[in-house]
């Protein structure tokens, strides 16, 4: 098989997510020679692939990248189809060198350089930013595959609306944002059980009238209280990357007002049918994963992990890895690092720690 090597550039950007795109704006800005490698087709698409009635949970004020304010009223929440139209027009109108349909399948070092390599396709650059996450995987429990065939799995990731389901009761596994959602949703038309446990709740109403008082506050505290500079963050920083985020929009009694009875924790499977922790066996035509995800960093053969394949990295710089970056992960630098302010002020001070040499234009691909 023939490799088709593309022209070598100061800096590839792997994902062309809201953090890829926020560094490609300082970096365009900055006059840098680099690429945004994205595995999609369309910008915006992680976005449009998700579940049909899903809405951000910030207000559209905080929603905007650098450069170009979100449109609209500012304290409306966009949906997941808004914000890709938005990431799609934003490459649009700042020009940005986005390169689809690539999947990234290794990273690897050549003397001074890295190289990229997806399929037959190579790339080679002085400076590599992974701004994807790992590969997300999700994750779902060994015992899934002992769920009889007659029932409906999915996960989170591939449940779009309750249109996929067959008719039934639904179980929904895992009590976070996703789960507390989705079983909403799917108990408009069906019997639905929720099986899981709350990490916490805002003790705030979601809405308007949280994105003029509230949101605010909890934006200031994720960006520069709860960050590795502070004492308090340094603290906080391995629990929340081991703990479900707090439910946001729907809590547990929105669920209860809705019908959805609520359960402990699935224990396993018995004779094909879901068992709860108090030994309830549970008869259900679906079951939904909400269950999370793990991240695969496999394909990045550098040695830039520690020995649980989590990045050793500082305020997203490689530890032991000069040239190497990363950019969008939980906690990366602050509690908001994933979110959209967060992801775009990590993105900013990575543009001015980036080393590549400047040039005088971009590689036109």
């Amino acid at each position: 098989m023939s490799v088709h090597h593309n022209p070598e550039v100061d800096t590839v950007i792997v994902g062309g997510g809201q953090s890829g795109l926020a560094l490609g704006y300082w970096l365009a800005r900055q006059g840098r020679n680099f690429l945004i490698l994205d595995q999609h087709q369309r910008p915006g698409d992680a976005w449009r692939q998700r579940w049909d009635s899903l809405r951000l949970f910030t207000p559209a004020k905080y929603d905007g990248l650098p450069g170009a304010p979100f449109p609209g009223d500012p304290l409306a929440f966009p949906t997941k189809d808004q914000l890709a139209d938005y990431l799609e027009d934003y490459v649009r109108r700042f020009e940005l060198p986005y390169v689809p349909g690539v999947r990234v399948d290794d990273i690897s070092s050549e003397g001074e350089a890295f190289v990229l390599r997806s399929g037959d396709r190579e790339w080679r650059s002085r400076n590599v930013v992974i701004a994807t996450g790992g590969h997300r995987i999700p994750k779902v429990p060994a015992f899934a595959g002992e769920l009889d065939r007659s029932i409906l799995q999915l996960h989170s990731q591939d449940y779009k609306n309750p249109g996929q389901l067959k008719e039934g009761p639904v179980l929904v596994v895992g009590l976070g944002n996703s789960g507390a959602e989705i079983a909403l949703e799917v108990a408009r038309s069906r019997p639905t059980l929720l099986a899981g446990k709350p990490s916490a709740e805002m003790p705030m109403r979601h809405g308007r009238a949280a994105a003029r008082f509230a949101l605010p506050v909890v934006r200031f505290l994720g960006l520069y209280v709860l960050n590795l500079n502070t004492p308090m963050g340094r603290k906080a920083a391995p629990k929340f990357k081991s703990m479900a985020a707090p439910l946001i929009r729907t809590k547990s009694k929105d669920l209860a007002a809705a019908g959805v009875r609520l359960h402990p924790r699935l224990a396993g499977m018995q004779d094909g049918l879901p068992v709860l922790e108090d030994g309830t066996q549970v008869e259900a035509a679906n079951v939904i994963w909400c269950t999370g995800y793990h991240e695969d960093y496999s394909w990045v053969n550098l040695p830039a992990f520690d020995s649980h394949g989590e990045p050793q990295q500082t305020r997203g710089v490689a530890d032991s890895v000069p040239g190497l970056y990363f950019l969008g992960q939980e906690f990366l630098f602050a509690a908001a690092s994933a979110t959209l302010p967060g992801a775009c002020r990590d993105a900013r001070y990575l543009a001015g720690r980036v080393t590549a040499p400047r040039s005088s234009g971009l590689v036109n691909v």
